[in-house]
C-alpha cells in the first residue's frame, strides 16, 4: 500500500488556519497576487484567507498598507525593512491574525550590484513577531523567481504557523 502524499504547504496552511479559526492576508509586490492565487486555488480557502493587497507601486505600499515613504526612500522597496513594514501594515490594516509579504527584483531589469535580480524578501507577521527572510534566488528568469518566491512565502507561513502556539 502506497504512503499517502503529504498535503502541500498551501493545503496545510488552509487546514491549520481554518482549524484555529484564524485568517491570513497577503501583501505582494514582485509576485503580483501569485501567493494569494496559490492559496485561493485550494478548496476551503475562504475559511482562512481574508484577501490580498497587490502593492506593486511604492505609492500603493504607502497608501494601501501604510508603509512609511521614508522607509522606502531610506532602504529601497526591496529591503528587509520594507518587507517587514508590508507584512505588519497588511496585518494591521486587514485586522487579521497573520500576513505574508513579498518584495523583490524579478527581472529581467532592475537589478544592481548590491540588489541583484533574484533578491527577494519574504515576511510573515503575527501578533507575536514578524519574521523576514532574505532570498537570493539568482537569475532564474522572471517566472522562475516569482514561482520560487511563492514557494518560499508558503514555506515561511507554514513554519510560523507550526511554531506559533494556537490561541486558547
Amino acid at each position: 500500500m502506497a504512503a499517502k502524499a503529504k498535503p502541500s504547504a498551501g493545503q496545510q496552511i488552509i487546514d491549520l488556519l481554518a482549524e484555529r479559526n484564524q485568517t491570513l492576508v497577503t501583501a505582494e509586490s514582485c509576485t503580483g497576487g501569485m501567493i494569494a492565487s496559490a492559496l485561493t486555488d485550494i478548496p476551503g480557502a475562504s475559511a482562512a484567507i481574508y484577501g490580498g493587497y497587490i502593492t506593486y507601486a511604492n505609492s500603493a505600499k504607502s497608501r494601501m498598507i501604510q508603509v512609511q515613504p521614508r522607509l522606502i526612500g531610506d532602504y529601497g522597496a526591496v529591503s528587509n525593512q520594507v518587507a517587514r513594514a508590508m507584512a505588519d501594515g497588511a496585518r494591521n490594516t486587514a485586522r487579521v491574525d497573520f500576513a505574508v509579504a513579498a518584495t523583490g527584483i524579478a527581472g529581467p531589469d532592475g537589478g544592481t550590484e548590491k540588489k541583484p535580480v533574484g533578491l527577494v524578501y519574504v515576511a510573515v507577521s503575527s501578533e507575536l513577531a514578524t519574521v523576514v527572510i532574505e532570498h537570493r534566488f539568482g537569475d532564474l528568469g522572471r517566472d522562475g523567481i516569482r514561482k520560487a518566491t511563492v514557494d518560499a512565502a508558503l514555506d515561511l507561513v507554514l513554519q510560523v504557523l507550526t511554531s506559533d502556539p494556537p490561541k486558547p
